[in-house]
């Protein structure tokens, strides 16, 4: 079981009081070039997806109950289970039926299949309605048992995007894969290059965009010497790809969540996306890291041409984080002001960590009786299933100044 990138935490005091590192360049005094114009990824809305759920008698090679439970061979259930939020069943058209008891309103728990193409299929019409431009798909380490059904999937969202005119770009995971150099390579020649040929393969500035996740970061998940990291990316950009880098929250300052001494990596990516899920949990916090990681990190990138894709997420709805959207709003509110060239939504589909803008019980009646699981009016408020795509679509309209920048959330809750 590939252990989640977002497993790793850091807290804001951490980063309360950092210093750039000995010998940084300065946002001050590098040459300054031109950022990229719009593209699939600049000036756009990115949704990462995971595609990673799956359920007995579904098909896939991994002929379990991927990501829904925590012992995989069993279905779901209250005492085997690692979700944090009920996903809106309403409009999938095969479900699964799992060992939870029946919803509060008296109808069958049941979940989908990332497997089913009608699951993605129904996702990437909700990303084409509600204005997310790009999915990022995630791929961890294809070559043990999850392989042959993340290959699957990758055929499944190019065939949806394809369909709903939805962008898509393969965001390798690096977390925990022990032969990462040579290995992501050989699955980018012989399997995954081949999506760039679909219509809707996201490129910028002409080329097709990959996305690696997981360099620099200061835990035993993320072991690779900074010059391991360069030259993968630097064979990438040798392929004729623009990469995106999810990136530690601290990384030009090598503290906290980053290594030292990884900044020549960081600054080797055209994109760079600091990672926030478990960073932040309120309005206020979202204010701090504007003011002490996002406005330096834009500058930087400013100086050393890179595109800056900060994240935005909708909150642990486990936690009650969401605060009814004004955590969310909050977010983009500060990334538009910051000057971000795009926004990255961590994560469409998330719901193992509760931080999913897909569909998602709107009240008690339409979760599992005594599961425990908070629906989104967790706060009281009353919302309705798709309120977070809803207010992705207003967050990315921002973005394209199609809506004036405003710290007042103009989405309502239903």
């Amino acid at each position: 079981m590939t252990i989640s990138r977002r497993r790793f935490m850091t807290s804001a005091v951490a980063g309360s009081a950092l210093a750039a590192l000995p010998g940084a360049t300065s946002a001050l005094t590098a040459p300054a070039r031109a950022a990229s114009g719009p593209g699939d990824v600049v000036g756009k809305i990115t949704v990462g997806y995971q595609g990673w759920f799956a359920c007995a008698g579904d098909g896939a090679p991994i002929n379990g109950w991927w990501h829904w439970s925590q012992n995989w061979s069993q279905p779901p259930s209250t005492s085997n289970n690692v979700i944090k939020a009920w996903p809106d069943m309403r409009e999938y058209s095969r479900t699964y039926k799992t060992n939870y008891p029946n919803l509060n309103n008296g109808q069958p728990a049941t979940l989908f299949s990332s497997y089913d193409q009608q699951t993605v299929d129904t996702h990437f019409a909700w990303m084409r309605q509600y204005g997310c431009d790009t999915a990022a798909l995630q791929r961890f380490n294809p070559t043990g048992g999850e392989g042959p059904t993340r290959d699957a999937m990758a055929s499944k969202v190019r065939s949806a995007a394809e369909s709903h005119g939805v962008k898509f770009y393969i965001m390798y995971d690096v977390s925990g894969w022990t032969n990462m150099q040579s290995e992501i390579k050989a699955d980018w020649t012989n399997k995954m290059r081949t999506h760039t040929s679909s219509s809707a393969y996201a490129r910028q500035n002409g080329r097709p965009v990959v996305g690696i996740w997981g360099f620099g970061f200061n835990d035993g998940n993320h072991p690779w010497s900074a010059s391991v990291c360069l030259d993968v990316v630097n064979w990438f950009k040798g392929q004729g790809c623009y990469v995106m880098g999810g990136v530690p929250t601290w990384w030009r300052t090598g503290v906290s969540d980053s290594r030292s001494g990884y900044l020549d990596v960081y600054h080797a990516f055209n994109m760079i996306s600091p990672w926030m899920v478990g960073r932040i949990g309120d309005a206020a916090g979202s204010d701090w890291f504007y003011t002490n990681a996002n406005q330096g990190d834009q500058a930087d990138c400013n100086a050393h041409g890179i595109d800056y894709q900060p994240c935005v997420l909708p909150g642990d709805l486990s936690a009650r984080q969401r605060a009814h959207g004004d955590l969310m709003w909050r977010q983009f509110y500060n990334m538009v002001r910051v000057g971000a060239q795009g926004i990255y939504i961590s994560m469409f589909d998330e719901y193992g960590e509760g931080n999913q803008i897909a569909k998602t019980a709107e009240n008690a009646a339409m979760v599992p009786s005594g599961s425990g699981l908070w629906a989104l009016d967790e706060d009281g408020t009353p919302c309705s299933s798709d309120y977070y795509l809803r207010l992705t679509a207003d967050g990315g309209r921002m973005l394209k100044g199609q809506l004036a920048l405003t710290p007042t959330r103009p989405t309502k809750p239903t």
